[in-house]
């Protein structure tokens, strides 16, 4: 696991995610996905970028079923963006790097 990423579960995703006071983007992905393999990269240097800005979570959607159905999710990788405990943002598929920045500058 990326050393700046962090792991959210069904469990405690009220808790991490949705309670957190800092902008928080979920990367929801499976072991299975080569997108989301090849997305990891990226994440794990952007936690690392807006450390103190954006936490940045990886769930995976096969260990933890509940929190991808209550969000819609359909297709992996999908990243959620979440602020005040709503949905703000949203990026389904592998996108490069920049387009995450655009996201978390338009909601920092």
């Amino acid at each position: 696991m990326a050393q700046n990423i962090l792991t959210a579960n069904d469990a405690g995703f009220e808790t991490d995610v949705l309670k957190s006071n800092q902008l928080t983007l979920v990367d929801f992905w499976a072991e299975w996905c080569g997108p989301c393999k090849a997305l990891a990269p990226t994440l794990d240097e952007l936690a690392g970028e807006f450390q103190g800005k954006v936490k940045i979570y990886k769930l995976n959607v096969d260990e933890n079923p509940t929190t991808p159905t209550k969000y819609n999710v359909r297709g992996i990788p999908t990243c959620i963006l979440f602020k005040n405990g709503q949905v703000v943002d949203m990026l389904t598929g592998k996108y490069p790097k920049e387009a995450y920045i655009d996201m978390f500058q338009k909601h920092l």
